[in-house]
Order: structure tokens, then C-alpha cells, then sequence
């Protein structure tokens, strides 16, 4: 979906630099989740995984309701009410998933997980509130187009565990480049666009890393 975005187009705007940044640093390039998706992947395995996404993303609010907050754009208004409207659909999707699949499995060095997870759910927190003109809003863009890529273990784990797998209801690639085309009107916007994705997205890498050496660990 995201090389979608940025083969949308033969120029090198704002909206392709943009998708080539959630491309190259998003979930995708992660093994952790192709491994969570493959159907032979242990469920306490599953289960961890549920349960330490739900600890950033199971939350109201979450990255886009802050967001909503903290973005002063019309143009804005349309597209973060559309994705707050889907997020509330996944988050209870995420959770009945994770629910079914049970608590996670005890795991060496739990005390160093609940740290790193307070630090990450604080840059997260810090980064939708931002009321830097573009940072806010470029974390929801982030995570509302890493989500899809999020979704392949979850769906599978939904799947397995016998739950109808919804549809996702995100803002469309298309959607997403129209926003990101009619906000970022500067360097300045544009320039906290980036950063809001770029550490968004680096939270959703310590999250799978952490995940990966909390799975290690387990043996």
C-alpha cells in the first residue's frame, strides 16, 4: 500500500519522500512480523505480541485522537476524523484478538519491558500532542499507514484463534496522499511532518525489537 503512494506520481513531492520514509523504516522491514504471521508460530508468542501492541495502541486516546487535538488545519479535519473513526474499530479488534489468544507468557527481564514500554508509550504521547504545526499529524500518517502492515499478524492470529477478521477502514493510500498534499504548504510543516513520522515509526521498531528479544529470551 505504501509503494501505492509513491508510485502515485512522476514528480518528488512532499507525498512520495513522505511514503518512502514509512517504506524504508516501517513494520514491513521487520522479520518479527512475518514471523507473528506464519501459522506455525507458538500462541505464547501470539499472545506476548498482542499484549505489548495493546499497551501502545489498545489505549483511548490513541495517536490519532491526540493528534485531532493538537492539529489546528482544516484541511486536516475531514481526514483525522475518517482515521479516529477506524481506530476505534481496531483498537476493539485488537483487543478482542489479543484477548483470545490469553495473557502473555512470563518472560525473563519483565521489569526492563514494562520500562521500555512507559518510555515508548511517552515519546508516542509526546509526539501526538505536539502542537508543533505538522508533528502531530504526521505521527497519525505514520501509524495509519504502518497499521496495514501491523494487521498481517494480527489478522492471522485472528484467524487462528477463530475470529472473523474485519475489514480495515483506514483513509485510503489515495486519501492519505491528498491530506499530506494539501497541509504540508511549506518547509516548516513539511519538516515536522517528517519528524512526526520518522519517531513514530522508530517506536514501532523498538516495539518489534523488543518483542523479538522477549521471544529469544523464552527459548
Amino acid at each position: 500500500m505504501i509503494v501505492a503512494i509513491a508510485n502515485d506520481t512522476n514528480d518528488s513531492g512532499v507525498a512520495d519522500r513522505l511514503a518512502q520514509i514509512v517504506h524504508a523504516d516501517g513494520s514491513g522491514t521487520h522479520a518479527t512480523l512475518e514471523r507473528l504471521a506464519h501459522a506455525g508460530v507458538a500462541v505464547r508468542d501470539i499472545a506476548d505480541a498482542l499484549h505489548q501492541l495493546c499497551t501502545l495502541h489498545g489505549r483511548h486516546p490513541g495517536v490519532v485522537d491526540l493528534a485531532s487535538s493538537a492539529t489546528n488545519n482544516p484541511a486536516a479535519e475531514d481526514w483525522l476524523a475518517h482515521a479516529g473513526a477506524a481506530f476505534v474499530e481496531e483498537r476493539a479488534y485488537l483487543i478482542r484478538v489479543a484477548a483470545a489468544a490469553g495473557p502473555p507468557p512470563g518472560t525473563p527481564g519483565q521489569a526492563a519491558t514494562e520500562a521500555a514500554l512507559a518510555t515508548q508509550r511517552n515519546a508516542i504521547d509526546l509526539l501526538s500532542r505536539s502542537v508543533r504545526p505538522g508533528c502531530a499529524l504526521g505521527a497519525a500518517i505514520a501509524v495509519t499507514l504502518d497499521w496495514p502492515v501491523i494487521r498481517r499478524p494480527l489478522d492471522a492470529a485472528a484467524d487462528r484463534m477463530g475470529i472473523d477478521v474485519i475489514p480495515c477502514t483506514l483513509p485510503s493510500p489515495a486519501q492519505t496522499r491528498q491530506l499530506i498534499e494539501a497541509v504540508a504548504m511549506n518547509a516548516a510543516v513539511e519538516r515536522a511532518m517528517t519528524f512526526g513520522i520518522q519517531q513514530l515509526l522508530a517506536q514501532h521498531r523498538g516495539l518489534w525489537d523488543l518483542i523479538a528479544a522477549r521471544a529469544e529470551s523464552r527459548g
